[in-house]
């Protein structure tokens, strides 16, 4: 096999390579950086944060468990919600009591 060959056909694949690094550093490196920071705002939920649900909804946090959340959404009314659907946490609140799952 001639080296004009191996050549030719490395300039061939060459942009094919560029375009997949490029892919990787603009689009998945920044969505795992993304995921990685709301799936460290979710275990860090605690009691009276307010929150804005994936559905626009604002609330407060009166309850935290294991995969869900209490979370007031006017006087004397609390939903339950699954953690995943919380988009941002507005304001911090105090911290939960280690007994929060019990309530």
């Amino acid at each position: 096999m001639p080296t004009g060959s191996t050549a030719a056909t490395l300039m061939n694949i060459l942009p094919i390579i560029l375009m997949v690094v490029l892919f990787y550093f603009m689009l998945i490196r920044p969505q795992q950086k993304r995921q990685k920071e709301h799936l460290n705002m979710l275990n860090n939920l605690k009691r009276n944060d307010t929150v804005v649900l994936s559905s626009g909804m604002i609330g407060k946090i009166v309850r935290v468990e294991d995969r869900e959340v209490g979370v007031e959404i006017a006087t004397g009314v609390t939903v339950k919600v699954v953690k995943g659907m919380i988009a941002e946490v507005r304001t911090k609140g105090e911290p939960a009591a280690a007994n929060d799952a019990k309530n």
